[in-house]
């Protein structure tokens, strides 16, 4: 058996009938609204876009796809513990489910901190985002961020263990930390880095975005725009109770006495909900896609994901040719104002002098 010091584990769910029902169709419905939906977006790229221009903001949609289709594949673990009271399959399991679940946190938000750069060039510095536009260069940094995202999940598969409980006689999948010191590393460490150094910049940086488009003389905000700061406020809204319980948990850590139980009670019991929350982030993007698209889906039928996706490149083309005038335009200005001022220069050359004149 595994030796953990400050163990918050599952056993207060597992204990509870209400919890482990409430957990298993909570689990069901993620998967049965997720799996298909992420399923059909991949689906949209690759086979309904095959041979066509793809943008930045596609590249990077089917990529979040592919993440959270890959942690809603691991559904039938959970709810199978769920349903048996009890883990059966194994340590090795049990370390690589819960390390492709921080993987795909990780992974998540860099995306979306990407899309929110992407749209922040677009915007701001159109020129600059065609020229960073090419396949290869968005390749590489998507590799890059998966092995970040690979490297930084490692704790979640070190402090991982399966737990022999006495209390309700049941094998358990959960957390384990040899020291306090462990428990405060992981869970500061994984709010830091997945929360709040990444979120108030791609806030930020948002922000910027839609202030540049309000106050254009168009003054609207394009559909894509809407999707991705759709996707931005769900990811928040979905994960801020998980880094709040990390932090709830952190600060028991670092407390003692009655504040430090009460901290470490409050955090065991709201764990269960707000990882559940977390969880069913991974089925909400294509409902977001769907609804950012209706009336597409009237026209194009199921080809409306990919109409509503090659909108991005036709876009960013308009706004590099919309500046490419405007700078045309600033020559031929300025080209107009240099002849000026040589035909007048030409014309006191041409002038005779008289006998009060001397030459510059």
């Amino acid at each position: 058996m595994n030796y953990c010091v400050n163990s918050f584990g599952n056993d207060t769910l597992l204990s509870s009938q209400a919890s482990r029902i409430s957990g298993t169709i909570f689990l069901a419905l993620a998967a049965s609204l997720g799996l298909p939906g992420n399923a059909f977006i991949i689906w949209s790229i690759l086979w309904k876009m095959k041979g066509r221009e793809k943008s930045v903001t596609c590249i990077l949609i089917l990529n979040l796809a592919v993440a959270d289709g890959t942690v809603l594949l691991l559904t039938p673990f959970f709810i199978t513990f769920l349903v048996l009271k009890t883990w059966i399959f194994g340590r090795a399991v049990c370390k690589l489910a819960y390390y492709i679940c921080c993987l795909n946190m990780y992974a998540s938000i860099f995306i979306i901190a990407l899309m929110s750069l992407d749209r922040f060039l677009a915007v701001f510095r159109p020129y600059m985002a065609q020229s960073l536009r090419r396949k290869d260069m968005v390749t590489k940094v998507l590799i890059a961020i998966w092995l970040l995202a690979g490297a930084l999940a490692l704790p979640a598969f070190a402090f991982r263990e399966v737990i022999e409980s006495q209390k309700l006689n049941a094998t358990i999948c959960e957390p384990c930390h040899a020291s306090r010191g462990e428990s405060i590393f992981h869970y500061s460490f994984e709010t830091l880095v997945a929360f709040l150094l990444p979120f108030p910049m791609v806030l930020f940086s948002y922000i910027l975005v839609l202030v540049k488009l309000k106050a254009s003389r168009f003054g609207q905000r394009s559909r894509i725009e809407k999707l991705i700061a759709a996707i931005l406020v769900t990811f928040a809204i979905l994960w801020l109770p998980y880094h709040v319980v990390n932090a709830i948990q952190v600060t028991s850590n670092l407390t003692s006495g009655q504040v430090s139980e009460n901290l470490k009670k409050a955090a065991k019991i709201s764990r269960a909900g707000a990882t559940a929350l977390a969880f069913f982030s991974a089925c909400v993007n294509p409902l977001l896609y769907a609804f950012a698209a209706l009336d597409l889906f009237r026209i194009f039928g199921v080809g409306f994901v990919a109409k509503l996706l090659e909108g991005t490149v036709a876009e960013i083309q308009k706004r590099v040719k919309s500046q490419r005038d405007l700078v045309k335009g600033l020559v031929r200005v300025g080209s107009r104002g240099e002849s000026a001022d040589l035909e007048v220069k030409n014309g006191l050359k041409e002038t005779p002098l008289n006998g009060n004149q001397l030459p510059e």
